[in-house]
């Protein structure tokens, strides 16, 4: 019995063949809820399968992983495909899965939804950073594919309506692998040399899956940070791409866009010629009304006797200049009463009018002497009278006693 032992090694192995050898177990369709998800930094994905019952052990190896349109997330129903095998090591059967979709939903919407949500937390659908069009752009670049039916709509419309506006067609792949990197490369180049005024970017209809390219992320960041207004114009009517939510303007279809992007060389036309009507109708209108001021200021008395006019004015100033006269008469004979007052008043209190009647007025170095408190026998002092002064030596100082009132 012991001569026919195995090792670990050997019975996982053996295992592994029979797993291999099983028809069933090397193409498998497995539905259930995604349990425990990580992404490796190698970009690996492990995660378990379960139902309400059992659950097992899967991975998907980063090749796989790379070519999934959205991104899965632990409670998420899935449908995934592989084959089953078991890992030597741990001894522990597991999943390899070759492909994955949400299950009742499609990969390809999910991923939109997914995106979209992401986008619109990232500001990237703001309507702040939307730029205004210009009204008469004079290089439109059309960035599509060279040969689709869509460039020559627009590129026909736009000659029609706006003849004056220069197409400057972008050539792009607008479908399948590295589609998106490619319009985005495109997109930044015409910005970098400033090649137009006005950007569309589009394509014409097509399934879900040939429109991916206008919703990938690369071209959504591309668009955003473009300084010249961009127009996404992609498949048609009912079609909505994350392009439409990021761009400055959304186009219906390509031949919509082209509408979009310019006037119409008709209407302007028309519109011209209603404004140059409109205006020679409103000089009309006013020559006339000026016509009639003018016949009547030519009926004025002004207009009519020309000396008359002057006349009246002379008899006016005449007026004028008496009451003037007079005014400047009644001031002056008023100033002068004032001054009059103000002299007599000044008279009055003059020092000299109270030496004429017969008082002096003594003065020393200090200034005028009030009390005999500042004289000293022996000192030198000066007597002003009405008439003139003298100086004089002071002899003696008497002081009155003021008598007490009881």
């Amino acid at each position: 019995m012991t001569d026919r032992s195995i090792t670990v090694s050997q019975l996982n192995e053996y295992i592994k063949n029979l797993f291999a050898s099983d028809r069933m177990l090397s193409a498998v369709c497995v539905t259930g809820e995604l349990s425990n998800f990580k992404r490796h930094s190698s970009g690996h994905l492990y995660f378990t399968l379960k139902d309400s019952d059992a659950a097992v052990q899967a991975v998907m190896f980063r090749s796989d992983a790379a070519r999934l349109r959205f991104s899965p997330e632990s409670g998420m129903k899935v449908i995934v495909t592989g084959r089953v095998s078991l890992y030597p090591k741990s001894g522990q059967y597991q999943i390899y899965v070759n492909t994955m979709q949400p299950d009742g939903i499609g990969s390809l919407y999910l991923a939109f939804e997914q995106l979209k949500e992401k986008l619109y937390r990232k500001g990237l659908f703001d309507p702040a950073h939307k730029k205004a069009l210009p009204l008469y752009p004079k290089r439109i670049a059309v960035v599509t594919s060279p040969t689709g039916a869509a460039v020559r709509d627009m590129i026909r419309i736009l000659n029609r309506r706006y003849p004056l506006c220069d197409v400057l067609v972008c050539p792009v792949k607008v479908q399948g692998d590295g589609a998106a990197q490619e319009i985005a490369d495109m997109l930044d180049y015409v910005n970098h040399h400033r090649l137009a005024d006005l950007i569309i970017t589009g394509r014409g209809g097509g399934s879900l899956e040939d429109l991916w390219a206008f919703n990938e992320e690369v071209l959504a960041e591309a668009i955003y940070r473009s300084d010249i207004p961009v127009i996404s114009a992609v498949g048609h009517e009912p079609d909505i791409t994350i392009s439409d939510y990021v761009a400055d303007a959304r186009a219906s279809t390509p031949s919509n866009a082209a509408e979009i992007a310019v006037k119409d060389a008709f209407e302007l036309k028309r519109a011209l010629g209603d404004l140059a009507f409109t205006l020679a109708k409103y000089q009309t209108d006013r020559i006339k009304a000026e016509r009639t001021r003018l016949a009547r200021l030519t009926q004025t008395p002004v207009m009519t006797d020309p000396r008359q006019y002057f006349t009246d004015r002379r008899l006016s100033l005449d007026v004028l200049s008496d009451r003037l006269a007079s005014s400047m008469r009644l001031t002056l004979e008023r100033r002068r009463a004032q001054t009059a007052r103000l002299a007599a008043g000044l008279d009055a209190m003059s020092p000299l009018k109270v030496l004429s009647r017969g008082y002096s007025v003594v003065t020393d170095g200090r200034g005028v002497v009030r009390s005999v408190g500042r004289l000293t026998p022996g000192g030198e002092i000066s007597v002003r009278l009405s008439d003139g002064s003298a100086d004089c030596t002071v002899v003696r100082v008497t002081k009155e006693q003021k008598e007490n009132v009881s």
